[in-house]
């Protein structure tokens, strides 16, 4: 057979099928690049571009026997490489949902027991901390976005900056307070529940 950089795709999937390392470093190497240029287009992030890639080809891997496509490798790594990023912004709306109804619930609940009463108080004072750690132009867009209520076009006109630009620093907020917030939120949320 010929040197495995210039074996066709479905050779290279052959290969994998019965376990061959060389021909799973040969695909891997012959499509990280351009998954990761298509991923990170959609996500503008390069550590959850990483993660996406990785976990495509983490699951190729262990797929290797039992569910490779027959043709079209091309095809069948851009997909997976979809589906994961579909499956990430979900995630990331469910999560936001969590932090807006958590918010709502704080701001509507105006008469719970006392010691309820000094937890919000306590976790509302931790989120603003957190809020007012955050780099001081992504904590500007971040309050304009969500104690303002502007839109990101409203935001990349008052500060003189792109849309994209807007977007990409309320994400980037949203994922810093999130993973210092994340137990603390599902803390509370366990908390509401049991309260209601």
């Amino acid at each position: 057979m010929a040197p495995l950089q210039k074996a066709s795709d479905n050779d290279l999937l052959n290969l994998l099928s019965e376990s061959d390392h060389s021909a799973y470093n040969e695909i891997y190497h012959r499509y990280f690049y351009l998954l990761y240029t298509h991923a990170y287009k959609k996500l503008q992030d390069e550590e959850q571009t990483k993660d996406i890639i990785q976990d495509v080809f983490t699951t190729l891997w262990f797929n290797r026997e039992t569910n490779l496509p027959q043709s079209n490798l091309a095809g069948y790594l851009y997909t997976a490489v979809r589906n994961k990023i579909f499956d990430l912004f979900a995630h990331e709306q469910v999560k936001t949902k969590h932090l807006e109804s958590l918010k709502a619930y704080l701001n509507t609940h105006s008469s719970p027991p006392t010691d309820h009463r000094l937890r919000e108080n306590q976790l509302k004072t931790y989120i603003e901390k957190e809020i007012q750690a955050l780099p001081p132009k992504m904590r500007l867009i971040f309050e304009m976005s969500r104690k303002e209520n502007l839109t990101y076009k409203e935001i990349a006109e008052k500060l003189n900056v792109s849309e994209n630009n807007v977007s990409k620093q309320v994400n980037n907020a949203l994922r810093v307070l999130r993973t210092k917030l994340g137990v603390v939120i599902h803390l509370v949320i366990m908390i509401k529940l049991f309260v209601q």
